[in-house]
């Protein structure tokens, strides 16, 4: 009886982590300037949600920097133009910008950087995307954040 009770239990803490929401993805960036993916689906049951950016190409961050950058859908463009003027030592985002969700600093090859966000900022009636803020890559570099 106690063994089968152990087992049962065991097995119910088993099925509890596979059903745990994935509350973290990594997102590589490259020397083409590009994302390794173009859509990012966060679990309404996260509480915070991390990005991990990692960069797998070999050119510095002056000359093929990245940073993964969160805003409403409409606001991307805008933050982006925003943030030429201001350079890469503040990542190219103007200081307190509250149409900002979360950003990781501009990275070069090999390096990474992380960002963990409120999932509760988030309304499911929101079009989001996420984009690289260096001069000119958001034409190539974006895609959407939804919440399933």
């Amino acid at each position: 009886m106690i063994r089968k009770l152990v087992v049962a239990s065991l097995l119910t803490l088993a099925s509890g982590q596979l059903l745990a929401a994935e509350c973290s993805v990594t997102v590589d960036s490259t020397d083409q300037m590009t994302f390794n993916t173009k859509e990012i689906a966060i679990d309404k049951t996260c509480k915070t949600f991390t990005v991990n950016l990692t960069h797998s190409g070999s050119l510095p961050k002056n000359v093929m920097g990245h940073n993964w950058v969160l805003s409403k859908e409409a606001d991307a463009q805008p933050i982006a133009t925003d943030g030429l003027s201001v350079g890469i030592d503040k990542n190219y985002l103007k200081d307190g910008d509250a149409r900002i969700i979360a950003h990781t600093k501009i990275i070069g090859a090999g390096e990474t950087d992380s960002v963990s966000f409120d999932v509760s900022k988030l309304d499911p009636a929101e079009k989001y995307q996420f984009f690289c803020s260096f001069p000119g890559h958001i034409s190539m570099m974006k895609g959407t954040v939804t919440l399933k």
